[in-house]
């Protein structure tokens, strides 16, 4: 995946970074096999902020004399692309329209009616891929007798990122705990205050999942815990875990730009690199890593650490249902026996089948709703003789 790309992964959704299947595996050393993994999410219906550029018509082409004069992945366009879509397929055309090219891919939250029977898919692809035949693949690959129709709008990253600032708030997440912008002031300078810039990765507290996490991480933070961040995007879990009382925090994630907010997040708030300890993790067996790696993330990757399994106290995964389902022996892994794991990312139709790939794993499971969000919890089992 291209700089630009894993540019546009903010607060709204999360960033899936694979044009083919492939390009979301990696390998865990220490014996681990190829597994699936991803810090993102797909369909998640949330609203995206309405672009107030009017949408082209339905072509992936740019203009004739459009040309790049900027290395600056923060200035480099992006195709905003809005495809309206069979309500029934929406979810399923969202995963797909990942598979085959597009950066993400959002289930817009439109004020319908029960009997309206097409909604609208939001979703960004760099401008080096085509559309067409990306939206194409994925009518064919869910069934659909036509493709729908689409509308496609050229943007850049500078303006997105200001939209975001603008719309980014204080996040009360409890009466102890708030996610700030840097950009803005505590509302309450007692409380336990996380500062963020989340920038270019996904985690500012605003979404249901990332909400139910922190509020797990209150209850199960009492302190001296050697947490876990599983798929760690902005480091919120992981600094919040910090803040609530925890020895150590380590995330995990394949995106070179979650690794580097992580990092820059932590410094925000008054956080050493012993404390917080962030890496990279390969896509496959051959260390292959999602993009290109800036210079200031080479040596990135901590081998030694990745490999150490049955050591956190908490671990939370808060990731894809795909990766959760494929991972489940992986995440579980990392845990004490008796510890706590909790998996999010998910919706509410998604539970039972989580709960049955985890029951193996983990006792004492609950899961906690809010908005049809879901997040479960257990405890691992102890191995018997």
């Amino acid at each position: 995946m291209s700089l630009p790309l894993s540019f546009f992964r903010g607060h709204f959704f999360k960033h899936l970074a694979s044009r083919s299947s492939a390009a979301s595996f990696f390998t865990f050393r220490g014996g681990a096999s190829l597994n699936h993994f991803s810090s993102a999410y797909s369909t998640k219906r949330e609203q995206l902020p309405e672009s107030k550029v009017t949408a082209a018509a339905c072509s992936s082409q740019l203009p004739n004399n459009f040309t790049s004069t900027s290395d600056d992945p923060v200035a480099s366009p992006y195709l905003s692309v809005r495809i309206f879509c069979p309500r029934n397929a929406a979810d399923g055309f969202s995963e797909c329209l990942m598979c085959f090219g597009a950066s993400s891919a959002t289930v817009d939250v439109l004020d319908t009616h029960d009997d309206d029977k097409e909604t609208r898919i939001s979703s960004i692809f760099n401008i080096d891929v085509d559309v067409k035949d990306c939206i194409s693949r994925a009518s064919d690959s869910v069934g659909l007798e036509e493709m729908p129709n689409f509308e496609v709008e050229m943007l850049d990253h500078i303006d997105w990122i200001r939209k975001t600032k603008d719309c980014f708030h204080p996040v009360k997440i409890s009466e102890r705990l708030w996610i700030v912008p840097e950009w803005r002031e505590p509302p309450e300078p007692e409380a336990i205050n996380i500062i963020l810039n989340p920038g270019l990765a996904f985690g500012t507290g605003e979404h249901p999942t990332t909400k139910l996490c922190l509020l797990e991480l209150i209850k199960l933070i009492k302190g001296g815990e050697r947490f876990l961040d599983y798929g760690t995007g902005s480091g919120v879990l992981a600094i919040a875990a910090l803040k609530l009382g925890a020895a150590v925090s380590v995330g995990f994630d394949i995106e070179p730009q979650a690794i580097t907010a992580t990092r820059s997040n932590a410094t925000l708030n008054s956080i050493g690199q012993h404390e917080l300890l962030a890496t990279l993790v390969p896509i496959n067996h051959n260390h292959h890593f999602e993009g290109e790696l800036p210079p200031s993330l080479i040596g990135s990757y901590d081998e030694q650490l990745i490999s150490k399994t049955n050591i956190y106290d908490v671990v939370i995964a808060n990731i894809l249902l795909h990766p959760l389902l494929d991972l489940a022996d992986r995440i579980v892994s990392y845990t004490k026996p008796g510890a706590t794991v909790c998996v999010s990312g998910i919706i509410s139709e998604q539970v039972p089948m989580v709960m049955q790939r985890y029951s193996p794993l983990l006792e004492n499971m609950n899961v906690s709703m809010m908005d049809d969000w879901a997040c479960i919890r257990g405890t691992k089992k102890i191995a018997t003789e």
